[in-house]
């Protein structure tokens, strides 16, 4: 039998176990403690903690569904001081014109280094794309992000979804041909949904073209305090129609806090039998939404959606350019703000699948659970708890780096 390995006075969050009464230990809150004994790459179970250690916290890689590696710290050198979504577009629009491959790659790659920092192994960016005659082709920075998504290979899985306005997908031409440039990356389909005329048609051109091609669809959709604006439910009512295999996630959709309780529910219901996720975004939405008096808080109701069935994660969004100035590539800052902002009550360890397993899973990958994964992949944190996690930003070590021998 090969040898067993020990880790001493560990965590283990309950909500990224798959089977947390096979492992013994001691619950402490949200997680359960004791000395971590390891054979064949996989944990066995847990004993009594050695208390001359101090607890650290062991965590699956993180994952993060929402960025924007192509934007990423370009605010510095842009002319535009602050406005809404409107604004920040025009702003971005007008930097873009001047990126090269070097500059696209010189930013994403320091973004992606941020994010292995922090933990994080999967994640999903999305890439301005072309609109009007040129939609079907692919700008400079996908094929840069690409490349940066190759080299990156073996530390980091790294997906590409195309920003595409729905107006684009309502030409089932271009749709499809769209698609095919998604079938040959990441296998995502990605549009920006925004109230525009053929809004219907482009969604459900985007569903058809998703199912013929095996594409997930991640929709940045209804970005706006305005009641009015029901991009949402159109997703939610062609997926039912649709009935993708692969997943759907949508972000952003900050005015399903402002529809009338009815209204809301309904969504939300459909939402749930559909089985879509939705991606919270808490820096750029507050920061771009509610500019009005009174002000809106301008993010999606968390708790609703929770409550009616619905997933939920969080990401990061903007880092550092026109839609928002500052922030930081680490997921922990984007849950840490959205605890906040939600009203995200204790116990904090129910929170953390929003960016690790159901992250994963809203990005198409198998969850990532901590009694499931080989420790290679195991993450230390030293950090007394899950509420001194989601505050922190130190760097995590391989749980096998630290692991003894110990007698079987």
């Amino acid at each position: 039998m090969t040898e067993a390995l020990s880790f001493a006075n560990a965590l283990l969050p309950k909500s990224l176990l798959r089977d947390p009464d096979r492992l013994g230990g001691q619950s402490v809150g949200d997680c359960l403690n004791g000395d971590l004994t390891v054979r064949n790459g996989r944990i066995i179970g847990l004993t009594e903690p050695t208390q001359t250690h101090p607890p650290r916290l062991v965590m699956p890689p993180l994952a993060e569904c929402h960025v924007h590696l192509d934007k990423c710290f370009t605010f510095s050198r842009l002319s535009y001081q602050g406005g809404d979504l409107s604004a920040a577009i025009e702003a971005q629009a007008l930097d873009r014109a001047g990126w090269t491959a070097g500059d696209i790659r010189q930013r994403s790659t320091r973004a992606v280094g941020n994010l292995l920092a922090s933990g994080c192994r999967r994640l999903r960016t999305h890439v301005d794309w072309s609109y009007g005659p040129d939609a079907a082709t692919p700008p400079l920075a996908w094929h840069v992000l690409a490349e940066v998504a190759e080299a990156f290979r073996g530390q980091a899985e790294i997906q590409l979804a195309p920003l595409v306005s729905i107006e684009d997908l309502a030409d089932r031409a271009a749709a499809d041909a769209i698609a095919r440039v998604c079938a040959a990356s990441s296998k995502v389909l990605g549009a920006f949904v925004f109230g525009q005329a053929e809004q219907a048609q482009g969604i459900e051109n985007a569903f058809a073209v998703a199912k013929d091609h095996d594409l997930a669809l991640d929709f940045h959709v209804d970005e706006t305090l305005d009641a009015s604006f029901h991009g949402l439910e159109l997703i939610a009512d062609a997926a039912l129609t649709f009935r993708l295999d692969r997943p759907v996630l949508c972000g952003h959709a900050c005015n399903l806090a402002t529809k009338p309780e009815a209204d809301r529910a309904r969504i939300i219901d459909k939402l749930a039998r559909a089985g879509i996720t939705i991606a919270v975004l808490p820096t750029t939405n507050l920061y771009l939404q509610g500019r009005g008096d009174p002000m809106g808080r301008g993010m999606a109701p968390v708790r609703a959606l929770q409550a009616g069935g619905v997933p939920v994660v969080v990401g990061t969004d903007n880092v550092e350019d026109a839609f928002f100035p500052l922030g930081r590539f680490d997921p922990r800052s984007a849950l840490d703000l959205a605890v906040s902002v939600a009203h995200l009550d204790p116990p904090f360890g129910s929170y953390l699948p929003m960016i690790t397993t159901t992250s994963e899973q809203a990005m198409g990958f198998s969850p990532s659970w901590i009694d499931q994964t080989d420790v290679k992949d195991l993450l230390i944190y030293d950090v007394a708890s899950v509420a001194n996690f989601i505050t922190s930003h130190t760097t995590p070590a391989p749980l096998r780096d630290a692991l003894k021998g110990a007698k079987t």
